[in-house]
């Protein structure tokens, strides 16, 4: 038998030392899949269950000597973008990036999904700057909507204002999850002219940690496998509602969703 080389799929974010969320969720997501999972890792995290304990950016030399020595070499159809935490990171990771052709999901990681702050605040600016515009798609949350647009988003009805917002700093689609309003959560993709919605149950699982890198690890993962923007989403959101329905508890505080539900 001859081996066929899977799509590679390119992670540039942190480390979770708990592995529910960041580098450790993107590549469990990408194996589940089946698609080549790669690694630059940025940062590393000292988290568990409870939150964060301290995080510590690696060099902007080293994470460049990483993209070069991934993208030079092996190659990648997708890229994803999570925790970058400060401008000289996000500088490097842009300027890479920007002249590389393959598609980029940028996850604009602000906080934790335990509040604790993961992007320095002389960092959002260079992220809306030199990130967003080469994105192909971005995928901010509620909260994250506001950091990066000062747009608030309070019921469904705002979910197109915001993502409005988000597109005129430059991405091609943005996609704006909105989990964290009341009732049935739905998720808007619009690349300003078309506009897909995506709907799901709401889930009685407290057990979430890792939802937005397994949501963008995902999206990139489908690209890679020749999908279009709005069908990844689909696929991705699909993918996602299953792990997190199958969230399981870890530690004493909120458990990570479930990337291998679909092989338990």
């Amino acid at each position: 038998m001859t081996a066929v080389t899977p799509p590679r799929v390119l992670t540039v974010a942190g480390s979770d030392s708990g592995g529910g969320a960041g580098i450790q969720a993107d590549l469990k997501t990408m194996l589940a899949l089946g698609v080549h999972g790669m690694s630059v890792i940025a940062a590393v995290t000292a988290q568990n269950s409870l939150g964060v304990q301290g995080y510590w950016e690696l060099p902007p030399d080293a994470v460049r000597a990483q993209l070069d020595s991934v993208l030079g070499d092996i190659g990648a159809q997708a890229v994803k973008t999570g925790m970058l935490a400060s401008p000289q990171l996000v500088e490097v990771v842009a300027a890479v990036l920007g002249a590389y052709e393959a598609p980029v999901v940028v996850d604009p990681v602000g906080v934790s999904k335990h509040g604790d702050p993961l992007l320095a605040p002389e960092a959002v600016e260079t992220v809306k700057t030199r990130l967003l515009p080469i994105a192909t798609v971005v995928t901010p949350n509620l909260w994250e909507v506001e950091q990066l647009t000062g747009v608030k988003v309070e019921d469904e009805d705002g979910l197109r204002r915001a993502a409005d917002a988000v597109l005129k700093l430059g991405p091609t689609w943005a996609l704006i999850k909105g989990g964290h309003l009341p009732g049935e959560p739905v998720d808007l993709l619009t690349d300003g002219t078309s506009e897909h919605r995506f709907a799901a149950e709401r889930l009685d699982n407290r057990h979430t940690h890792g939802t937005g890198c397994t949501l963008a690890s995902a999206v990139a993962s489908y690209l890679a496998l020749g999908e279009d923007v709005p069908a990844a989403v689909g696929r991705a959101k699909e993918y996602v509602t299953g792990a997190i329905r199958r969230g399981f508890p870890l530690g004493e505080g909120i458990g990570p969703v479930d990337h291998a539900w679909r092989w338990r």
